[in-house]
């Protein structure tokens, strides 16, 4: 199943996309896609649904966060070999984590904001996994079972925040607008296996990234079981997996960092695409993003 919410920011409603690519309101049958969706019994009862006996959503309306309610963003960093060359740092022997604020998650198609004086904001392309099932201390052959579903991120960064600034990653990864994710959760089910999705990142309209997951260091099944040791993942947590090369900071002869203006397109195969258009930083006052 592809499951999303969808409408204006603060008002969406849980939806299903069909075999045929459409739109369909999943309201009259769950208030909203929460956590309690992910479990057994949530998408069960989803899948015993029929598509086509659902309400047809007419025009192009907004994608949301596909999840209401995620806990926590735990994202891996430097997962792919050629990535961590271009940034000029060790090749991970073990899992680099970071924690993602909850503030930063927008939708797949929202503007992303430039932070207050930011120089050097970037793009990655990442593999999104939902938990579904509680994961603590899980063996790696058993880490999938723990799996929801997939989806599209934006690991947006400012790198001189990120690694200026002391040695906290997070200062550079949580500012507002700085995790799209979506347009839409794609159960595990219809994924299978995770390490075989094609992915791709371009920016005003030229080829930035290039990838795949099986060229991850540390596939999904270890993440899960390595993440596990240390922190609990709940239903409805959110994984980010790491990015291919071709960040702006890895550019040759020089960096490329986003400017308002640019356009970050972004997709996995059978996850579906992103488009941002980047913004200059303003002062959001009491609004409230996700």
């Amino acid at each position: 199943m592809k499951l999303c919410r969808y409408g204006s920011r603060g008002s969406e409603k849980p939806g299903l996309i069909d075999a045929d690519g459409v739109l369909r309101d999943l309201s009259g049958e769950i208030a909203d896609l929460t956590p309690a969706a992910l479990g057994a019994d949530g998408l069960a009862k989803l899948t015993a649904l029929d598509p086509t006996a659902l309400p047809v959503v007419e025009g192009q309306p907004r994608y949301g966060v596909p999840l209401k309610g995620i806990g926590k963003i735990v994202a891996i960093g430097l997962n792919y070999e050629d990535h961590a060359i271009e940034s000029g740092l060790p090749i991970p022997t073990e899992p680099i984590m970071f924690m993602k604020a909850l503030s930063s998650l927008t939708g797949p198609n929202d503007e992303v904001m430039i932070p207050r004086d930011s120089t050097h904001s970037d793009w990655e392309v990442e593999l999104a996994v939902f938990i579904g099932k509680t994961a603590r201390y899980v063996e790696e052959a058993d880490a999938l079972s723990h799996v929801a579903g997939y989806a599209v991120a934006n690991d947006v960064s400012e790198r001189f925040n990120q690694k200026q600034r002391g040695s906290q990653w997070s200062k550079g990864k949580g500012h507002d607008t700085f995790c799209p994710v979506g347009p839409w959760l794609v159960t595990a089910d219809e994924i299978g296996d995770p390490q075989t999705l094609d992915m791709f990142l371009d920016v005003n309209g030229a080829r930035m990234q290039t990838g795949n997951t099986r060229t991850m260091i540390f596939n999904v099944a270890e993440i899960i079981a390595y993440v596990s040791q240390y922190v609990t993942l709940y239903p409805g947590d959110l994984l980010i997996t790491g990015t291919p090369p071709g960040v702006g900071e890895g550019k040759k002869p020089e960096a490329v960092y986003l400017k308002a203006g640019d356009t970050m397109t972004l997709g996995i195969d059978r996850l579906g695409t992103q488009t941002q258009n980047v913004v200059a930083w303003r002062n959001l006052g009491d609004e409230v993003l996700g």
